[in-house]
């Protein structure tokens, strides 16, 4: 039985609730057009009563996250989901070929700045050195489907932020400075809420599941080149490695 408290942390029983149900649909436990337990079990699992279950129910159900059908019960809503593998190889358009009729990365801005010693690490880089940071969507048929930032080092980049704005493609980006082909040298995956502003410019409800892939890209010597961080709706992606 799952214990909980009516306010953990400024958050609501049924909110926690509602959190705990969708983790069980990201993480497996609960898979698209599975039946949900009862209220009662629900109600018993998380020591509430059914009126606290009912209103975690009914936000989901607004969310789009679960149906519920009179007579039957409640269901995990069966949304197609894409696919996106991560591997040594990982290109944007290669990975969803074939998943949706037409898929662009938006670029929404980008600036020089200083790296932190995260930054600096993954790059190779000392801390405070100069790097190019660029904000980015990619769009599957019209519905965002990951928020990413990336940093390169600007000394070997410098007008990296312009290219990608023309070209649209960060595979011919590298090939105009004479990086001819690339590889992951490491991800890193994890999931949490998502916060406000990938709330708005993803389009998720409040309390939404992101995937985080943590990524550097090395060029054929193994210098890395990029650091990424990549936020998927968890809803609408999933990330096979």
């Amino acid at each position: 039985m799952t214990k909980m408290h009516s306010v953990a942390g400024g958050v609501a029983l049924w909110r926690q609730i509602a959190d705990a149900i969708r983790l069980d649909i990201v993480g497996g436990k609960l898979a698209n057009g599975d039946r949900l337990p009862t209220e009662a079990l629900l109600a018993q699992r998380f020591s509430a009563n059914r009126h606290t279950v009912r209103r975690a129910l009914a936000v989901l159900a607004e969310e789009g996250v679960v149906v519920a059908e009179q007579g039957r019960g409640t269901f995990v809503r069966s949304i197609r989901r894409l696919s996106y593998p991560i591997g040594k190889r990982t290109r944007f358009r290669e990975g969803l070929k074939g998943q949706a009729a037409s898929l662009t990365s938006v670029s929404i801005s980008d600036r020089i700045e200083n790296a932190t010693a995260r930054v600096a690490v993954a790059l190779g880089l000392k801390p405070g050195a100069k790097v190019v940071r660029t904000e980015g969507m990619s769009v599957a048929d019209g519905v965002p489907i990951s928020r990413s930032t990336t940093w390169l080092s600007y000394r070997r980049f410098p007008d990296f932020a312009s290219r990608i704005n023309q070209m649209g493609s960060t595979t011919l980006v590298f090939g105009s400075y004479g990086i001819t082909d690339y590889s992951r040298a490491s991800t890193r995956i994890s999931a949490r809420h998502a916060d406000v502003e990938e709330i708005q410019s993803l389009t998720l409800a409040p309390g939404a599941i992101v995937l985080v892939s943590e990524a550097v890209d090395v060029d054929p010597e193994g210098e890395a080149i990029s650091y990424a961080l990549s936020r998927f709706p968890a809803e609408r992606m999933e990330l096979v490695v």
